[in-house]
């Protein structure tokens, strides 16, 4: 067993595979951590999918019409990292030797922005996997707006490597399934079959035909039985390419910690270090002459520096292109340029709806479709859809037409009931550029799509998660759909932007910043019961929602000595609660919170504005979980929410059942004023 069982390869290509090997290997044991084994399996497939096909100028990795890679199974982190550092990417031997420490540039798992060439944060399996397909559904959007006979602009490949553990877990049957659905022709994964878990065999609790499952999906597969078979897996390469109405899938049976005497086909392999003994002995078996750690051979090296030269001609053929592209079609042109540099057009919000008394009283979702679709007249780059819900959510561009196999210019994508590939997708989509994603669900379903959510926020992801039916105002559907908890689990996501606009006027802000705020995702909570609109001659311009928090309106002269505070829906409530409370003397301020995470990024004059530290007496009212709300109410104050499920019935019959009304506000007012 040593490298000369690499069928196809010369010297100098087992020269550079085993550089990856080696590399891998005294990585994880100087970190004392990591996965080794997957990139010693993974090298073969690797060096001939990254000298021979893949795309990408490491001198510039963000070439827009490059070839995206995509390491799902990010546990093998190692194998990018020295893919990166081989090819010439901004990366170097010492942040190789600096392997999983503080601050380093080859963090445990890859990390998108951290580290050159890496186009997206994989680790927790399948999210990988999902991004590709949002990345091949943004190319095929937008190749087809674009390009133009003879002028093939954006054409480009999505190639994804996922381990059994992305295929074990059901995000990736949700993408797989829409991935075929749709006919992805560009989007083409390696399947690492090396049957071993951290628990031991596969075959423990996974014995799945992986081929017969992605066939019925409506995708390209190939088996390769011999991960270490160079021809084999040129010839399967150059066969998923020419599939171009089917994504492609290719099954490549390798070995763990291949070329170790004693881990090879082992779970030790798996997820520690091989050992130093472990080490020299592998080096051995694989004919290595060089025993120092990180040792790369003068030669390899070279040979892997090709891509410096290679790259720069491939990008600046494209370039000749493009010169060729905008000569001949300039608006184009101008508009891919636009979209590229993520600038918004000029007047973008020129269209936005004003909301009056005479038109503004209705859910937030009905005002979010307005304001949805005034911003899709002027912003050609949004796209988006819902799992299945956009009659409810509210959430279909009109006069677009679907985004399908045969439709690729359409705008309206439908992902079926698929939260999680939703989710996944459209921080795939994010992260292609050149459009801003929208996805929509219940506020509850977002729960589907957590980890992608988590993600995207770690990622500062331009996505727009538009989330309707946000609390037991959706009534009779009951405590399966009321999402009761579910705006302080979101809440608590750091770079997560959650925005409940309370009426249909705020709503338009909601959108207006969510477009705006590019460096992170944002949720919009929207209403599915109507809601009062908040005449505007008697309440302040919603224009604070950008700010977070904002005073609506101040009853009485001098300091509040009450402050109510709310979000969404329930500032009608505290409105109401206002009017009881200012014809009974009391100076109250209603401030409305549409978002929590906005109001804690302000100065803290703006803050103390608006929550003066002088008046502590301060209540707020939110139809759900009262977690997000006791760092604004401080010691003296309360919070009305809800600890418990809700229940199925009239929606007003249960925010009178479960206490939230203004007379619930005025008693709580009352005892916290002595006197009540």
């Amino acid at each position: 067993m040593n490298s000369s069982a690499t069928t196809g390869a010369t010297r100098l290509d087992t020269l550079c595979i085993d550089t990856i090997r080696t590399l891998a290997m005294d990585a994880v044991q100087k970190a004392d951590s990591g996965h080794p084994g997957t990139p010693m399996a993974l090298a073969p497939l690797a060096y001939v999918l990254w000298t021979r096909h893949l795309r990408h100028d490491p001198k510039d990795p963000e070439w827009f019409d490059r070839d995206r890679f995509i390491l799902s199974a990010g546990h093998a982190s190692m194998l990018i990292y020295a893919l990166l550092f081989l090819s010439g990417y901004e990366l170097t031997l010492e942040d190789l030797q600096s392997f999983r420490q503080w601050e380093s540039r080859t963090p445990g798992h890859p990390e998108f922005s951290h580290t050159p060439g890496v186009e997206t944060t994989t680790g927790p399996l399948g999210q990988g996997f999902g991004n590709a397909v949002g990345f091949a559904i943004a190319e095929a959007h937008l190749a087809a707006l674009f390009n133009r006979p003879g002028h093939a602009i954006i054409d480009h490949h999505t190639w994804f490597i996922a381990s059994d553990g992305d295929l074990m877990e059901g995000l990736s049957h949700e993408a797989a399934s829409l991935a075929g659905h749709l006919r992805l022709g560009k989007l083409i994964g390696f399947y690492d079959d090396n049957r071993i878990t951290i628990e031991g065999d596969t075959d423990l609790a996974y014995s799945d035909d992986a081929a017969t499952r992605f066939q019925a999906y409506g995708w390209h597969v190939q088996r390769l039985d011999d991960g270490n078979d160079l021809e084999a897996i040129e010839t399967a390469i150059a066969a998923a390419r020419e599939e171009t109405d089917r994504p492609s899938l290719i099954i490549v049976r390798t070995h763990i910690a291949y070329g170790s005497p004693n881990k090879q086909d082992s779970a030790d392999a798996h997820g520690a270090p091989l050992g130093l003994d472990e080490i020299a002995a592998t080096k051995r078996n694989i004919g290595w002459e060089w025993h120092e750690p990180f040792t790369v051979p003068e030669e390899a090296l070279a040979e892997w520096r090709k891509a410096v030269p290679a790259g720069r001609l491939q990008h600046d053929v494209w370039l000749e292109r493009f010169e060729a592209y905008r000569a001949a079609f300039p608006a184009e042109a101008a508009e891919l340029e636009r979209r590229i540099r993520r600038e918004l057009p000029e007047a973008w919000d020129a269209e936005l709806p004003r909301f009056t008394l005479e038109n503004g009283s209705l859910a937030t979702r009905a005002a979010s479709e307005k304001v949805l679709n005034a911003i899709a007249k002027r912003v050609p780059e949004l796209i988006g859809g819902s799992a299945d819900l956009a009659p409810s959510t509210r959430t279909l561009i009109k006069g677009s037409p679907d985004f399908s196999a045969r439709e690729r210019t359409g705008r309206n994508l439908h992902f079926g009931v698929r939260e999680h590939a939703m989710g996944a997708s459209v921080s795939g989509m994010a992260l292609h550029g050149g459009v801003i994603p929208y996805g929509a669900t219940f506020l509850i379903f977002s729960d589907y799509m957590r980890p992608s959510i988590r993600l995207a926020a770690m990622m500062r992801l331009h996505v727009i998660y538009v989330f309707s039916h946000d609390s037991i105002g959706l009534g009779e559907d009951g405590p399966t759909h009321q999402p009761v908890e579910t705006l302080a689990a979101l809440r608590a996501i750091p770079g997560l932007t959650v925005i409940r606009p309370a009426d249909s006027g705020e709503t338009v802000e909601a959108w207006r910043t969510a477009i705006v705020r590019a460096h992170g995702p944002v949720a919009l909570a929207l209403t599915r019961q109507k809601v009062a609109f908040l005449d505007r001659a008697r309440y302040a311009e919603p224009s604070g929602v950008a700010r977070g928090a904002y005073v609506l309106r101040d009853t009485g002269r001098g300091e509040p000595e009450l402050i109510l505070l709310a979000s969404g829906s329930e500032v009608q409530i505290a409105a109401a609660a206002q009017e009881e409370l200012a014809n009974n003397g009391v100076r109250v301020r209603l401030v409305s919170a549409p978002s929590l995470e906005l109001f804690a990024e302000q100065p803290a004059e703006y803050r103390d504005s608006v929550l003066p530290p002088s008046s502590p007496l301060r209540i707020a009212i939110e139809a759900a979980h009262p977690m997000s709300w006791y760092r604004w109410v401080g010691d003296r104050g309360t919070v009305i929410g809800i600890e418990r499920f809700g229940a199925s019935a009239p929606y007003e019959r249960i925010y009178q059942e479960l206490g939230l009304t203004p007379e619930r506000v005025v008693r709580e007012a009352r005892t916290l004023l002595g006197t009540g």
